[in-house]
Parts: structure tokens; C-alpha cells; sequence
């Protein structure tokens, strides 16, 4: 029986086994002349190709930390004396109403156990959860009044990844790569690593392609000390032969080409990036090569902070080599497994903060030392935050209506403080900043305006800020 195409593309896999990395480089083919002279449904164009951005911009690449399951901003980063003052009380009628997911708005307000102090020249105040990220005070810019639109995970995980509730649009990371193309020829060009304690609620479409071509999502890399499975070829086969094989693949696609086969065409140029990542990715991903006291600087020699320690040192080797996206989820799985302390948040808090603090700062403290954060945009932030009222006796519930996120380098002003939330931390009200507003401002510092960034699908003009988001000017 012949051989289909696509049996040929499922089955075959040229012997790199379950490294299906569908966020890839299309190949070197689009440049040859011979391709320019084939029909234009025939030509390979390299969606992936290094793209100019609209004007000289700060930054080239972005590392987020995604604080998944929702910190809150009162424990964090926005300090609530009043809230100390009404502990046990109900919230003052002055201060509004909200719908929270649970039902909570009639609970009692919960003070917070925890201390804050202003740190570094521009006396941001940071809570006692980060002694190391307080090091780095002057080089974040803390946005306090950041509000989203839903207070449940998985629509405000997509609407945080993807600028809509609903699944299925593009992930913040695709359209940066589909706004600048990537740096690395011989690496995924977005990159994703979850949490080891499991997987974020919502799932692939928040770092999906949604109706873009699927060569535009990004690509999952393991937990653990081997981000990569399967990365070298099977049996016997040598680089002359997986040569052949991948350029046999190429004849065949050229002569049964379906434009808008996005999968199949991603998955076939998985195989060629597979390829050039034998000899690439594993120098790329070798901790080892990195000094002892690099090393301790992200704390991977404690067991504490080893496993992300290590997916921070990791972002900071694969940005080194050309990344452009890279998302970095801490806490993963159902409840307290996250920063979603829905019942003793003073517990859960210390233990994600002990977790994430010194890996998050040695990695600010590295990218600057290298001269490498002024072109690479940290950002770190949940889905949304938590109330200032209780539930149960110790927990706080979801809260959308105004948290903290700060971001650092890639030009932005460090030492900065942006809007405020009321006095118990419940809605932003000084300079409140939408989700969109974020998206805007991610995009403007990497040199991409969110008006001129649009993909036509169904007949809309659609772009990641939907309406439109404005620009945080106070911190660019």
C-alpha cells in the first residue's frame, strides 16, 4: 500500500521519537532562488524569520513569571495599614460591592501577618516573603492597580496569556514571535516550562497558537534536570542519513502542499529544528557548565529553591542564545499546589514566595551583571490577586478587581510605583491599568505597536489588545 504524506509525517517521525516541538523555524528553504521561482502556494516562507521591529526598541526578549493561581498584592507588594485596623469587620459600605467566586464578599476582612519596609533608593515597599527580591528594588516597576475580568483560574489565565476569557486566540508569546520573528535558528523560539507539582489550569491554549499558524505556539519543556526527552537520534542513524530523510520530507510537501495544514506543517518543521538541536540543545541546557557560585546565585544548591533555580538559570542560558519567549510557570496543580490559598494563606504564601524569592532575584542579579536585562522584559504576576477578605478563618478568595504585577528591564524604569488599590486593597482605583494595558506596554518595549500588530481571521482585524490597551507610560 503507498505511503501517504501524511502517514509519512505521523508515522515516520525520523527517529526523534516524542520531541514533537510544534513551535519551530520552517527552514532554510525560503531563502534559495529556486523557491522563488515556484507558484506562490508552493513557496516555503519562514514565518519565524528575524522581522525588524517598528521603531529602535529596549527590548529583544521576555521572561515571564507566571505566579500561577493568583498571589495576593496585600501580602505582596501593596502594604494595607487600614486593613490591619478593620480585621474582623465587614467591608465599609463606601468602598463598594463585588461578586468574588465564592461568595466571600460578605466574609469578614483578614489583616495580613505580614511586614513590609521601603528597600533600595526609590523605596518601593516589598514584603518580608522576598528579603532577596528586596535587593532588587530599583530595578522593578511595581504596577499596583492591574485589574482583569474574571474571578475564575481558567478564563483569567487565558485573558492574562492571551488578552480573551475564551479560549483559542493566540498566546501573548506567539504574537511576539509572530510580531519579530526569532533570534535562533537552532532553538524553539518560545519556550514554556511548568511547575513539576503539575499542570496549570487552562492548559495548552494558554501558550497556544490559537487561529495562527501552528508553528507560532510555544514548546513545552520538561521539569527536572532534563528539559528534553528523546533529543538524540534512535539506533543507528547517523546525520547524513537523517539529512536525506528530512530533505525527502521536503520534496514530499512541496509536491502535496495544503496551505492550511498548520499542524502538519509545524510538525514537519519540528523535524528539521529536532535536527539542528542535536548539536545545539544540549550545550544550551547543561546547567554544569555554569560556575558554583552562578549556581548558588539562584539558589539550585539548596533543596528549597533548586527546582526553580534551575528553570530561572535555564531562561537566562536559552535568552542568552537567542529565545525570544520564555514563560516560566511557578506552582501548578489543584489548590495549595499553587498561590492559590484559598484557605491559610499565611502557609501557602511562605511557601511559594521560599520557593520563587531567590531564584527570581538571582536571575535579575545575572541578566544585569551580563548586561543582558536592559534587552530582556521580566515580568512577574498571577492571573489575578486575592481579597482582603477572608475565607474561612485564613484564606482569601479570588480577586480581579485590582492586584499587584512588577516588571524589570527591557528599558522599563525601574524603582517605579503605579497606581494604587482603595485602603484594604480591593479595587484599583489611582490609575487603574487593564490586562490590556499590560499587553500594550509588553509589546511597545519590544518595538511593537499593538494597533499595526493585527492578523486577519474570520474577516476581523483582530490584535492581542482587542479594544485596545494603553501604554503604562509612568514606567516606560
Amino acid at each position: 500500500m503507498a505511503t501517504s504524506r501524511r502517514d509519512f509525517l505521523q508515522q515516520g517521525g525520523m527517529g526523534f521519537g516524542s520531541l514533537a516541538l510544534a513551535s519551530m523555524l520552517a527552514g532554510d528553504a525560503a531563502k534559495s532562488s529556486s523557491q522563488a521561482a515556484m507558484p506562490a502556494h508552493q513557496r516555503h516562507i519562514n514565518p519565524l524569520a528575524k522581522k525588524p521591529a517598528y521603531w529602535k526598541a529596549p527590548a529583544k526578549s521576555v521572561i515571564f513569571l507566571f505566579m500561577a493561581g493568583g498571589p495576593s498584592q496585600v501580602e505582596t507588594f501593596d502594604p494595607k495599614p487600614m486593613l490591619q485596623k478593620l480585621h474582623g469587620k465587614p467591608v465599609p459600605e463606601q468602598l463598594g460591592s463585588v461578586q468574588t467566586q465564592r461568595t466571600t464578599e460578605k466574609s469578614l476582612l483578614l489583616g495580613s501577618k505580614r511586614t513590609f519596609r521601603k528597600c533600595g533608593q526609590s523605596g518601593i515597599e516589598v514584603s518580608d516573603l522576598f528579603p532577596h527580591l528586596a535587593t532588587c528594588a530599583d530595578d522593578i516597576a511595581v504596577v499596583r492597580s492591574v485589574y482583569a475580568d474574571s474571578v475564575v483560574h481558567a478564563p483569567a489565565l487565558y485573558q492574562m496569556n492571551t488578552g480573551r476569557t475564551l479560549m483559542g486566540h493566540p498566546s501573548l508569546g506567539s504574537w511576539v514571535l509572530y510580531g519579530l520573528g526569532s533570534e535562533s535558528e537552532n532553538l524553539p523560539a518560545y519556550v514554556v516550562m511548568l511547575d513539576p507539582d503539575g499542570p496549570i489550569v487552562g492548559g495548552p491554549p494558554c501558550w497556544g497558537a490559537g487561529y495562527f499558524p501552528q508553528v507560532y505556539q510555544g514548546t513545552l519543556f520538561r521539569p527536572g534536570p532534563v528539559p528534553i526527552l528523546n533529543l538524540q537520534a534512535a539506533g543507528n542513524r547517523t546525520r547524513p542519513r537523517q539529512r536525506q530523510n528530512l530533505d525527502l520530507l521536503e520534496q514530499l510537501n512541496n509536491l502535496h502542499r495544503h496551505e492550511n495544514d498548520t499542524v502538519l506543517s509545524a510538525r514537519a518543521a519540528s523535524y528539521e529544528l529536532a535536527f539542528r538541536m542535536q548539536n545545539h540543545a544540549p550545550e544550551a541546557i547543561d546547567l554544569s557548565q555554569e560556575t558554583t557560585s552562578t549556581q548558588s546565585l539562584y539558589g539550585i544548591d539548596h533543596p528549597r529553591t533548586e527546582e526553580f533555580g534551575r528553570r530561572c538559570l535555564l531562561a537566562r542560558r536559552l535568552v542568552e542564545r537567542g529565545v525570544r519567549f520564555v514563560q516560566l510557570y511557578c506552582g501548578g496543580g489543584p489548590g495549595n499546589l499553587s498561590w492559590d490559598a484559598h484557605s491559610d494563606i499565611e502557609e501557602n504564601h511562605l511557601r511559594m514566595a521560599g520557593q520563587s524569592d531567590k531564584p527570581v532575584a538571582g536571575l535579575l542579579q545575572d541578566l544585569k551583571r551580563r548586561g543582558m536585562l536592559d534587552s530582556t522584559l521580566v515580568i512577574w504576576g498571577g492571573e489575578f490577586g486575592r481579597t482582603p477578605m477572608s475565607e474561612g478563618s485564613l484564606g482569601r478568595d479570588h480577586s480581579p478587581f485590582g492586584f499587584s504585577m512588577w516588571l524589570a528591564g527591557g528599558g522599563v524604569r525601574g524603582g517605579t510605583t503605579v497606581g494604587a488599590t482603595d485602603e484594604i486593597g480591593l479595587h484599583a482605583v489611582d490609575k487603574p491599568h487593564h490586562v490590556r494595558d499590560l499587553h500594550a506596554t509588553i509589546l511597545h518595549q519590544l518595538g511593537l505597536d499593538q494597533d499595526q500588530l493585527t492578523y486577519v481571521y474570520n474577516g476581523r482585524q483582530e490584535k492581542l489588545t482587542d479594544t485596545g490597551g494603553q501604554v503604562i507610560q509612568e514606567i516606560v
